[in-house]
């Protein structure tokens, strides 16, 4: 008893220490750390009863009355600090200050996560050491709280948990489990993008078959270069549709699985049959993607007009100088207005271009059972050029009375009611046998989904925008993830030797004179 009277409150502040060190570096061995805490209060306890006289007599004192109200104050300030960080766990706020709001989830993700239907769980597999559990963490952090608590995550050390690590098939360090009932997806690392698109294929009941039109000449979907469409494909593929290519001339008619038919660009017309075989389609509720260049395919422009199209035999130009600043040409309007649609209704503050585009507008009178919207206009300053043996010869484009003034459109959607008595697809039925509506929108240009124009400014979200709307898919219209950008700082040689002097001799020696300056100035005072 002696023993315990003597050193039972130092044994009661080494097993506090303990257990805080335990919660610093070993936070799995939670058993141990409550041990120690009940040690602790079992030998303060004792302790304190053991010697009840010896502290009465101290706090007779004067000095142990002021050591106690100190004692107190501390005490006082801990409890608001507790409370305060209490409070910021249960209601905080974020403010992203970072360009781009590289630090934020996008609008799509957002609005995904807050019309889940089914909790989605995430499993990330990491090492207590690694440097980037912290960064996953906060990301997953956010999608808990943007999805109302329907999306839950957990960190699991596959070192120390083999069997659940076995079970997913986890190989490498670093690698989330994305899950939500039956479904399951792996994601290579912690990206705003792979978890998203991870997210989408545990909650979409299957992956939407887009069909891309071959044989008039078309953009190829599968190549790399400027002209090609791999980009185009890529994104597509991310954002988990089924890519594939269709011979309308061998087939005679549109897949029944088909979501979406992509005509990018036809430089001869299409033949009879195949334009047979679209009109059937969209009569049964199909939705097609028409990307019309100017100069091609006269053909295509007699097609469109039975559905309220109208293809302007022009290119739309504009000497703008905002252009001049993201290096683009006259050949390259960029359009920042954008009517009211499901497709633009998040495309406000975002700027796209649309090169070697014509003019595409909606009919005065459209035929009966068709709305089409004018989507993308440019601005005032452009125009639609129709001297295009001109421009062929070099000369620059001017404008005059008999072009196409601005602003024009250059994008247009066009909805079409199902015909009474038309036979549709029991699949596509809506819900109490509603027939489908028919789909449309028709660009006036292919380049803008090309390789060397996909990744300008807004063009591959206006682009996802459009497939996902054509494919029904209105919950995923938005603003995707950007890409991580670094913006390192370069220095030339002399500004790094001038930051090299400031922080290891100009600095330094201004706080020393500094101080100098002020020992003396006190001693000529006394």
């Amino acid at each position: 008893m002696t023993l315990l009277k003597r050193w039972g409150m130092w044994a009661a502040v080494l097993c506090l220490l303990g257990a805080g060190a335990l919660v610093l570096f070993a936070s799995w061995m939670t058993r141990l750390q409550s041990a120690l805490i009940i040690a602790a209060a079992v030998l303060f306890v004792v302790s304190a009863a053991l010697n009840w006289r010896e502290g009465a007599s101290l706090l007779g004192r004067r000095g142990m009355r002021h050591g106690a109200a100190a004692a107190l104050l501390v005490l006082i300030a801990l409890g608001v600090v507790v409370l305060a960080n209490a409070v910021s766990l249960r209601y905080n706020a974020r403010w992203d200050m970072t360009e781009g709001k590289r630090h934020s989830l996008s609008p799509q993700t957002v609005k995904l996560l807050k019309g889940l239907n089914a909790p989605v769980e995430a499993i990330a597999f990491f090492r207590s050491d690694m440097p980037g559990k912290k960064t996953a963490e906060d990301l997953l952090k956010q999608y808990t709280q943007a999805s109302g608590g329907k999306f839950t995550y957990r960190m699991e050390d596959p070192d120390r948990s083999p069997g659940l690590a076995k079970r997913y098939g986890i190989e490498t360090y670093g690698t989330l489990v994305m899950q939500s009932g039956e479904k399951s997806e792996k994601v290579p690392d912690a990206e705003e993008e792979r978890l998203t698109n991870a997210l989408v294929k545990v909650t979409r009941p299957g992956n939407p078959v887009i069909y891309v039109v071959k044989g008039h000449g078309e953009r190829d979907i599968s190549s790399a270069e400027r002209t090609g469409l791999s980009q185009a494909k890529e994104q597509m593929e991310k954002a988990n549709y089924t890519v594939k290519e269709l011979e309308l001339a061998r087939t005679g008619t549109v897949p029944a699985d088909a979501a979406v038919v992509i005509v990018p660009g036809p430089k001869n017309d299409l033949l009879p049959p195949e334009i047979l075989a679209l009109d059937e389609y969209l009569a049964k509720g199909g939705r097609v993607l028409f990307m019309a260049d100017p100069l091609q395919a006269d053909g295509v422009a007699k097609y469109l007009v039975k559905y309220g199209v109208t293809l302007g035999n022009d290119l739309v130009v504009e000497p703008s100088p905002i252009g001049q600043l993201f290096g683009v040409g006259p050949e390259v309007p960029l359009v920042t207005r954008y009517e009211p649609h499901a497709i633009t209704k998040d495309m406000g503050n975002v700027m796209s271009g649309f090169p070697l585009t014509r003019s595409v507008t909606p009919a005065p009178n459209p035929p009966r059972g068709l709305r089409a919207t004018a989507l993308a206009r440019t601005s005032r300053d452009s125009w639609g050029e129709t001297d295009l043996e001109g421009l062929r010869r070099g000369q620059p484009a001017r404008k005059d009375p008999t072009d196409t003034q601005g602003p024009v459109s250059v994008l247009t959607a066009v909805t079409i009611e199902p015909a009474p008595g038309a036979k549709t697809d029991p699949k596509t039925e809506g819900e109490a046998g509603k027939k489908p509506e028919g789909r449309l929108v028709v660009l006036g240009t292919s380049t803008f989904a090309s390789n060397q124009a996909l990744s300008f400014q807004g063009n591959r979200d206006l682009f996802l925008n459009i497939l996902a709307w054509l494919a029904g898919q209105e919950g995923e219209i938005a603003i995707r993830p950007k890409d991580a950008r670094q913006n390192p700082i370069a220095l030339t040689a002399s500004e790094s030797r001038s930051v090299l002097l400031l922080s290891i001799v100009v600095l330094p020696v201004a706080v020393m004179v500094a101080g100098i300056w002020r020992v003396v100035r006190r001693r000529r005072i006394k």
